[in-house]
């Protein structure tokens, strides 16, 4: 029985401090590129082969002073 926690004890320890490890590095890694590829929200692009129109706040108030 002690031959058993010996051998064991020392192997469990070791996959602990590893999985540890590797949650610490794949962390500081995710955070490193969350902040090297920062998302920039904004209107989404038009699909290819498409026309992009934009209409701008000057257009409407344009049209809006034609009607007057």
């Amino acid at each position: 029985m002690g031959a058993v926690i010996v051998l064991s004890l020392p192997l469990i320890l070791f996959a602990l401090l590893l999985g540890v490890g590797c949650y610490l590095c794949g962390r500081a890694k995710g955070r490193r590129e969350a902040y090297a590829n920062a998302q920039v929200f904004g209107a989404p692009a038009p699909p290819p082969g498409s026309v992009a129109t934009t209409t701008t706040i000057s257009s409407y108030s344009d049209k809006a002073s034609s009607r007057v």
